[in-house]
């Protein structure tokens, strides 16, 4: 039997975008095998630089984690791409060094959960929310690089949210960069499959949708 603890931000954090509908911690509970459970110490909002404080409430009985996180360090670096530069050059140069910041915060925040040394998946950050600009979508794909490379070189499993939530009943009518009760769904079934299905001790990574 496992618990399954998911850290993170509002993509699982999601039970006031979803009002009268099952939140993604209640769908993954429903997705785990007879006898599994899921526990969230995810918070809406959260970055980062937020994780260490989340590290502290994982139960102790927790078998596998689950983080979703780099939304919102992606969302706060937005108006970046609302500020003027000479060239496009330029404009990628400063996009760069967001980017390694991010990328340097990211490797921190990894090595931190690692330290409890239980099974870890981790997942990139979706793009096909409804109105999402073109640039906010490549800028994205930078933090989403980061995320993979640092799954890569830890040997972790990824679920490739870009890959699973890709309509726009996925995403909630509220606030249409949280999941629906439709993709909250999509991501609980993905956890399960990932927790119950992949080989951990391998240390390889296998990215899922």
């Amino acid at each position: 039997m496992g618990h399954v603890v998911l850290l993170g931000d509002s993509i699982f954090d999601n039970a006031r975008y979803v009002p009268g509908r099952a939140p993604v911690v209640e769908q993954t509970r429903h997705a785990l095998p007879v006898g599994w459970t899921a526990s969230l110490v995810a918070v809406d909002g959260a970055t980062v630089e937020d994780i260490a404080r989340q590290l502290q409430r994982v139960p102790a009985d927790a078998t596998h984690l689950v983080t979703s996180i780099g939304g919102n360090d992606a969302l706060g670096a937005g108006a970046l791409l609302r500020q003027p530069a000479a060239t496009v050059g330029d404009g990628l140069e400063q996009l760069a060094e967001t980017v390694a910041g991010f990328r340097d915060e990211y490797r921190a925040m990894l090595r931190d959960v690692l330290a409890l040394d239980k099974p870890l998946v981790v997942c990139t950050v979706y793009d096909a929310v409804p109105g999402l600009p073109p640039a906010e979508r490549v800028g994205l794909a930078g933090f989403n690089d980061v995320i993979l490379r640092a799954a890569i070189a830890e040997g972790l499993p990824v679920i490739d949210l870009r890959a699973v939530c890709t309509g726009a009943a996925d995403y909630s009518p509220l606030s249409p960069i949280e999941p629906s009760s439709v993709g909250g769904a999509k991501i609980a079934d993905a956890i399960a499959r990932v927790v119950t299905g992949h080989d951990f001790a391998a240390r390889r990574t296998t990215v899922y949708a």
